[in-house]
């Protein structure tokens, strides 16, 4: 009976934090197909006529692809950027067990990102670099290098040191020899987490992307921000762009789910 009990128990707190998680989702979703006036209509109508006019106002106000195309290149790039550095970065961590560069990433990434933002504009002004690829690029990558080091540090620790030096003695005498071709392939579920959690975080932050971005290189996360003025708020538009914002992300880890559940109890096991 006391098992039964707690089975229930547990059953229903995980349908209470589903119901937390979902519920803004399909309000979210619903809010999407509703006239621009009943999204803030109080009580909330839950049966309504569902119209696709909050959409066709996001692409014949806004110039949405282009906005679309701008995130994915800049969440690409910089997670691209994290793997390229981080990789590297984690293994040698591991490798030397010294741990103080990982720890000055990791207190970069918990610092508000307007401790940066400021020095950041003038460096890039200066360079006549704001509203360019390349400054949101390497903006965010101070985002997705401390994630991807952070993430792969618990996956080379796993690996036992003497499969590594094993390697060394048939051949493999040079660290980078050892990381690219012993270590990466043992750590690869890592990397798929790592990228998923990168790339996630990059297309979701708004500060950077704000501030220095322009009308050419703006993103879908700031662009969505335009929706919302002093005297009047299209709500059903700014529905229809989070959905569609939404949705990469979430298509993304639905399609690797099994591997980012694997290799995040994966990294967790201590070998």
């Amino acid at each position: 009976m006391n098992d039964r009990l707690v089975l229930r128990l547990n059953l229903l707190q995980i349908a209470f934090v589903a119901l937390l998680i979902l519920l803004p989702i399909a309000w979210m979703l619903l809010s999407s197909f509703k006239p621009s006036a009943e999204v803030t209509a109080y009580p909330p109508k839950l049966i309504f006529s569902p119209t696709l006019e909050n959409y066709r106002t996001l692409f014949g106000t806004t110039p949405f692809l282009h906005y679309a195309w701008n995130s994915t290149v800049i969440t690409l790039g910089s997670t691209a950027i994290g793997l390229l550095l981080g990789i590297p970065a984690a293994f040698s961590v591991s490798w030397t067990r010294i741990t103080w560069p990982a720890t000055v990433t990791l207190l970069a990434r918990m610092a508000p990102g307007t401790l940066f933002l400021l020095p950041w504009y003038v460096m890039f002004r200066e360079a006549g670099m704001i509203g360019s690829y390349g400054a949101l690029i390497l903006t965010h990558a101070a985002i997705t290098l401390p994630i991807v080091i952070w993430v792969l540090l618990p996956f080379f620790d796993n690996i036992p040191r003497n499969v590594l030096e094993s390697a060394q003695v048939d051949g493999c005498s040079s660290v980078p020899r050892i990381l690219w071709r012993i270590a990466l392939p043992l750590v690869m579920p890592g990397v798929v987490v790592a990228a998923i959690l990168s790339f996630v975080f990059s297309w979701n932050y708004f500060l950077f992307a704000l501030v220095l971005s322009n009308g050419d290189s703006k993103t879908l996360i700031a662009a969505s921000f335009n929706f919302i003025g002093e005297g009047a708020s299209n709500w059903g538009a700014l529905m229809a762009a989070a959905t569609l914002i939404a949705l990469p992300p979430l298509v993304l880890a639905f399609i690797v789910q099994r591997r980012l559940v694997s290799g995040l109890s994966m990294g967790a096991v201590k070998g």
